[in-house]
């Protein structure tokens, strides 16, 4: 097996190069870029689609600051030499990343906005020794450097700075901002928006508001806040989102160069495994591996040949949305959530300007957050399933992945078992220790109905779910555990009454070929009798122990009781 030197984490250009990294080249995006003309350009991808790498890669190569030849060598955007003749190192730059403004409380975050604008003047302290620069800018700078700056100074901070580099070059300003949304979207989760918002729309929106400084501006972002509320002025603006067929290519990797990856590392006959975890986000046109996964499991597997794809996305982004979704009280979207996860399609409208105040306040915009954010992707016309027809202002929706299918699966579970737990189980409790097998059975299905079921469940989710209906409620809950000759899957024991519950679960499979309910059940109810299970219990002392077997499928269940 080959050792590819990978970048894991690194999203700063200069050092992915300098160290050798592995690098897929998308530097041809930076020509492609500026074949429009615009002041303003937005785009939009989820996280970790190597955003903040590329606009790294954007700053080096115009940053009139630097000699970047070298680490542009041997990529696509050297071939176009009078191309960068005129650009290459040739602009002032601004850049900063705002995906580390965030906080649990205003203060916090305006707390961490302050220290990243304290950041990027250090990067620029050269500005104080300019004799171009006005010295009522040099003392804003000097206040901004210290993190002493008053709020006018923070929302000013980036207007005042690029005057200031106007002025010390005499040329205009190429301004970069990566992650632009994340302040909201933060603010939004922690009940501080209108405050940050107040700070952001003045923050970034001086810097594009006819100002005479500016070359142009890259931004980058997971939605695109509505213009309204933070474009409003930008002159020549434009906007490229992952339904736009422009730079389809340039965020995430390809097919062909997740092989050439593989290729060199020589994990070839990892492909359709990865390709089924990772692979399936539909930009423009073109389908995309996210890379970040990508890189991940690559690691992986260079130390583990035999290593299974797992969830790398699942603590880097919001999966808080999904949840939002379940949790809110006017919304209904189980039926849609069973469709998805059984891997087929809906149909939904979709918002491209969304504010994240608003975010939430409607299925509609709930749908376009989940697509937005890359939770779900786009299926094209021609590949719907069969006898589905486009509906005029919608669009079909899909799980691109295996991977973000584990992300709604393991949501959806958490959020059936919080349910459970939160329920009033004093009737359901009564009717275990009374035998009532009949009325556990409607009880159980009852429940199951009121949930979001997908194919994916298993023996195991049922013995879960079984489980968790005792946790909590003052019983002594032992799964698996040692009983007999054998492992029982539940057994329940309450020590007061000297009484105990042993439950055996058995899943029935698909409905097509699986066994019946009834087979399953008397299945059970034999596995407990064979292994002993009451036996070792009445050893112990207990005067009562009721053995039931339970046997579920999809959304229904049978429970019966054993002979006492």
């Amino acid at each position: 097996m080959a050792r590819v030197n990978l970048p894991y984490g690194i999203d700063n250009f200069a050092k992915v190069r300098e160290s050798n990294c592995y690098y897929i080249d998308k530097t041809g995006f930076i020509k492609e870029l500026l074949d429009w003309t615009f002041d303003v350009n937005l785009i939009t991808r989820p996280r970790r689609f190597g955003k903040t790498l590329t606009m790294s890669m954007l700053a080096e190569f115009f940053d009139i600051r630097k000699d970047s030849r070298k680490l542009f060598e041997g990529l696509e955007i050297v071939k176009h030499t009078e191309f960068c003749s005129e650009w290459m190192n040739q602009w002032p730059v601004l850049f900063l990343t705002l995906k580390d403004v965030d906080g649990d409380s205003f203060e916090d975050a305006y707390g961490m906005l302050r220290f990243v604008i304290s950041s990027v003047c250090g990067e620029h302290h050269y500005l104080l020794d300019s004799n171009r620069v006005l010295e009522t800018d040099k003392r804003i700078f000097q206040r901004l450097s210290e993190q002493s700056g008053t709020p006018a100074d923070v929302k000013s901070a980036l207007f005042v700075l690029m005057r200031m580099m106007k002025a010390h070059y005499g040329k205009n300003v190429v301004l970069i901002v990566d992650e632009y949304d994340v302040p909201l979207a933060k603010a939004s989760d922690n009940g501080y928006y209108k405050e940050m918002l107040n700070i952001i729309k003045m923050f970034l929106g001086m810097v594009w508001k006819s100002n005479p400084n500016l070359k142009f501006a890259v931004v980058t972002g997971c939605l695109r806040i509505a213009k309204e509320s933070i474009f409003t002025g930008a002159n020549n603006f434009i906007s490229n989102s992952i339904s736009s067929k422009k730079y389809q290519d340039c965020f995430g990797f390809s097919e062909a160069e997740v092989t050439a990856l593989l290729d060199a590392a020589e994990l070839q006959d990892a492909l359709p495994e990865m390709k089924k975890w990772y692979d399936g986000y539909l930009f423009g046109e073109k389908e995309i591996y996210c890379p970040w996964d990508v890189i991940n499991h690559v690691g992986v597997l260079l130390t583990d040949r035999a290593a299974k794809p797992g969830n790398y996305w699942i603590d880097t982004s919001h999966n808080n949305i999904i949840r939002r979704f379940i949790d809110h009280p006017q919304i209904n979207v189980n039926d849609k959530f069973e469709t998805l996860l059984a891997g087929g399609v809906i149909q939904e409208p979709i918002r491209e300007d969304l504010t994240y105040d608003i975010a939430h306040s409607t299925e509609d915009n709930l749908w376009s957050i989940l697509y937005l954010t890359g939770y779900l992707t786009q299926v094209l016309p021609e590949k719907l399933p069969k006898g589905m027809q486009p509906e005029d202002g919608k669009m079909a929706l899909r799980i691109p992945n295996e991977e973000v299918k584990s992300v709604f699966g393991s949501t959806v579970k958490k959020w059936f078992e919080e349910r459970i737990a939160a329920q009033d189980r004093t009737a359901l409790f009564e009717d275990w220790w009374g035998g009532d097998a009949e009325k556990l059975t409607q009880e159980i299905t009852d429940i199951l109905f009121d949930t979001i079921s997908y194919f994916d469940y298993k023996e195991d989710y049922y013995h879960a779910m079984v489980t968790g209906m005792f946790l909590g409620a003052g019983y002594a809950v032992k799964s698996n555990a040692e009983a007999g000759t054998g492992r029982a899957d539940v057994i329940i024991k309450e020590q007061r009454h000297r009484r105990a519950l042993v439950i055996e679960v058995k899943w029935s499979g698909k409905k097509e070929n699986g066994n019946s309910l009834e087979k399953e059940c008397a299945d059970a109810l034999q596995q407990i009798e064979k292994k002993q299970y009451k036996k070792k219990l009445e050893l112990e002392g207990y005067k009562t122990v009721l053995c039931y077997g339970a046997a579920f499928r999809g959304k229904t269940c049978l429970i019966k009781l054993a002979d006492r």
